[in-house]
């Protein structure tokens, strides 16, 4: 198996030379952040490209690899969780936690795509009973999210092919238990690429 180094090479070479971060770093850029060996900051602006153009999932391998070797954990989860969505697709929403007071977590969970939910989605048992979907939450841009606290999520769902009916501005609630733990609003879905 090929060093950290090495893989963080070979995916800035899956990129196109006019691929940019938000930030306005390009190809370019990294290439010469990694003739200084500036691995973490390489692999930070690689993130930042792929999550703004279209790669593929052989790009999230190379940085989800390059990052285990690193031991950058929230890193290697991001790109794995990233490269998911390109099999996938990928469903953001809007989540509202209850108040503490309201539901029965009393205690913020980790936001980076180890807790598994499960979603009240609008799909039926055959017998016309609530059916839950269990689907794995990162929250977008905070470590962890509390009672009572609002953030913007992906959902990585066990059975992605029974969320395909969702749309922007679909209400879906997440439950732990009984009574329900939050609601959220769709706001993007994004098919797999192929």
């Amino acid at each position: 198996m090929d060093d950290a180094f090495t893989l963080l090479r070979q995916a800035v070479d899956l990129l196109s030379e006019d691929a940019v971060a938000e930030n306005g770093q390009t190809v370019g850029d990294v290439r010469e952040d990694i003739g200084l060996q500036e691995w973490e900051l390489v692999l930070g602006v690689l993130i930042e490209i792929g999550d703004v153009h279209p790669v593929s999932v052989a790009f999230w391998e190379l940085l989800a690899e390059a990052a285990r070797q690193m031991v950058l954990a929230r890193s290697r989860r991001w790109c794995e969780w990233r490269g998911w969505e390109v099999r996938h697709g990928t469903i953001r929403a809007t989540l509202s936690l209850v108040g503490a007071e309201e539901g029965r977590r009393l205690t913020a969970f980790s936001g980076d795509g180890r807790l598994r939910s499960m979603w009240d989605i609008g799909n039926r048992t055959s017998d016309g009973e609530q059916d839950l979907n269990i689907a794995r939450l990162w929250v977008e841009f905070a470590e962890e999210l509390g009672p009572g606290e609002t953030a913007d999520v992906r959902l990585a769902p066990l059975q992605p092919g029974q969320w395909r009916h969702l749309k922007r501005g679909d209400a879906i609630t997440m439950q732990e238990a009984r009574p329900v733990a939050g609601t959220a609003t769709v706001i993007e879905v994004v098919p797999p690429h192929t």
